[in-house]
């Protein structure tokens, strides 16, 4: 990173998070200028129209232009629409590194650029580092808020041009900071996991984009049938609940078979696999590998990383747990870690 202080386009959300990093750019002496983006189509939404008013009167408040970006169509074709497409796929997606992938890093880096910026600033909890001459993501200095995992899918390229001013802030500090500065926004909830559902009932906003689970039987791993489900998207790996199976032990979700439209259930113990394979690899804190490696491994955004051996390629891996993990998922994404460092990321293909 260069030495002088070259113009910062900051993503702002109208949250805490995102308001105090602009705000410390802009005290570190760069020329900072503010951005939001428009998700949803011009109606939108009450939340969303508040968010870019908030953003609005914050980027004012620190005396920093402020633009709105429009990129609903993009995230409705990139997010959105392979939020529904893995769903009816009977896999499980994460919306955020999609998102990041794509749409922040992607689109809005865009505009960012035509506002002659040279960076991308975000308030996540993450950190870069560089590592043999490569760019990679770090996990936040304090794991508590660390969220290198939604981060792990950026390409070289997006990474040279990205910085996280909150990667050594606790959230604390962070609230402590908007506070010292006379932010209204400092006491903000914890944004939602998932952004463009607002009441959390993705099986709600499934429907309404007309992907109805239709009713199947739920089977056993060797084929026996238990009961009925009420349609595939009603239901995730390991699930426990709601199931409606009486039987002397508990049944969990085991797989979605889109193909027969059937759920496969089995005892706890049947929840756990040894290996799984990701594809659309992306490898940052290391260049492609081909030969075995040993690291760590998160299959999923609050999961803690596991012991695994990993067989690579440049497209794809293949990873062995040390122990077997529980209720991995298709869809989500596997993370290598050595240490804080990400090494490489991929979306799991299968698991067994």
């Amino acid at each position: 990173m260069a030495t002088s202080h070259p113009k910062v386009i900051a993503a702002m959300s109208g949250g805490v998070d995102s308001s105090v990093a602009a705000a410390l750019l802009r005290d570190a002496g760069h020329e900072v200028t503010g951005i939001t983006m428009r998700l949803l189509p011009q109606r939108g939404s009450q939340a969303e129209s508040k968010a870019i008013e908030d953003a609005r009167r914050v980027a004012a408040h620190l005396g920093i232009p402020h633009h709105v970006a429009d990129v609903a169509a993009p995230f409705q074709e990139h997010v959105l629409g392979y939020f529904v497409s893995e769903y009816s796929l009977g896999r499980t997606p994460n919306p955020c590194i999609r998102c990041n992938q794509r749409i922040k890093f992607g689109v809005l880096f865009d505009e960012a650029r035509r506002l002659g910026g040279q960076f991308l600033a975000t308030g996540h909890y993450a950190r870069i580092a560089c590592h043999e001459g490569r760019y990679a993501i770090s996990r936040a200095r304090f794991r508590e808020k660390d969220q290198s995992y939604v981060l792990a899918g950026l390409s070289q390229e997006q990474l040279r041009h990205a910085m996280f001013p909150l990667g050594e802030k606790t959230k604390d500090q962070t609230r402590a900071i908007a506070r010292s500065m006379g932010l209204d926004i400092a006491e903000t909830p914890e944004s939602q996991d998932i952004c463009f559902i607002e009441d959390g009932d993705y099986r709600r906003f499934l429907a309404e984009q007309g992907l109805f689970g239709l009713p199947g039987p739920i089977v056993s791993a060797t084929g026996e049938t238990l009961g009925a489900h009420t349609g595939l998207t009603n239901y995730t790996i390991g699930q426990r609940k709601g199931l409606g199976i009486a039987a002397p032990r508990p049944y969990y979700v085991l797989r979605l078979d889109t193909e027969r439209n059937a759920l496969v259930v089995g005892h706890h113990e049947e929840t756990f696999a040894k290996t799984l394979a990701a594809r659309d690899v992306v490898w940052t804190g290391i260049p492609p590998q081909t030969a075995p490696l040993e690291c760590s491994i998160q299959i999923r955004y609050r999961h803690k990383a596991a012991p695994c051996t990993v067989d690579p390629a440049p497209d794809h891996f293949s990873a062995t747990f040390h122990e077997p993990e529980r209720a991995v998922t298709p869809g989500q994404w596997a993370v290598l870690y050595r240490r804080d460092l990400v090494l490489a990321a991929g979306i799991i293909d299968m698991a067994e």
